[in-house]
């Protein structure tokens, strides 16, 4: 086999052309980890506010909701809840959160506490696990399902 300039370029390319690629790779994971943790807090402060616009704009169209306790919401049940007030929020805290992404999917899992209750003065303590999936549609991410857990 002969080799010619073009083939010795292309070897060339493709050598100083993956660090690259695997750079760039590595600072997009980065960057979507970032922007899933920052929509995870937006969640979050929505459930607690409650803001029906931002509910809607962080969840998929296929939201499948799962509490601990085994009921399961969809988009429209999950927002409405919260936004008639049927559940209201005092507090949530998430700790030791993880997120890992791969490709358009992002998996976080965290602790959660959070007081909750039904409006009468009465508030409950939650202390659970949860898992969440996100999913990168066009360029936000969105709930596309979470399962809490007793821990």
């Amino acid at each position: 086999m002969t080799i010619s300039r073009r083939h010795l370029a292309a070897v060339a390319l493709l050598a100083t052309g993956t660090p690259a690629f695997v750079l760039s790779s590595a600072h997009a994971n980065e960057a979507d980890a970032a922007a899933v943790a920052q929509a995870v807090a937006a969640l979050t402060k929505a459930m607690l506010t409650p803001d029906k616009a931002q509910l809607e704009a962080l969840t998929a169209d296929q939201l499948s909701y799962g509490h601990s306790g085994g009921a399961i919401q969809d988009k429209a049940d999950f927002v409405n809840v919260i936004v008639t007030k049927k559940t209201v929020y005092k507090s949530i805290e998430l700790s030791k959160q993880t997120i890992v992404v791969a490709g358009n999917d992002a998996i976080v899992r965290h602790a959660w506490e959070s007081e909750s209750g039904t409006g009468d003065g009465k508030w409950n303590v939650s202390k659970i696990g949860v898992l969440q999936v996100w999913q990168k549609q066009g360029t936000s991410w969105k709930l596309l399902a979470r399962q809490a857990f007793k821990v």
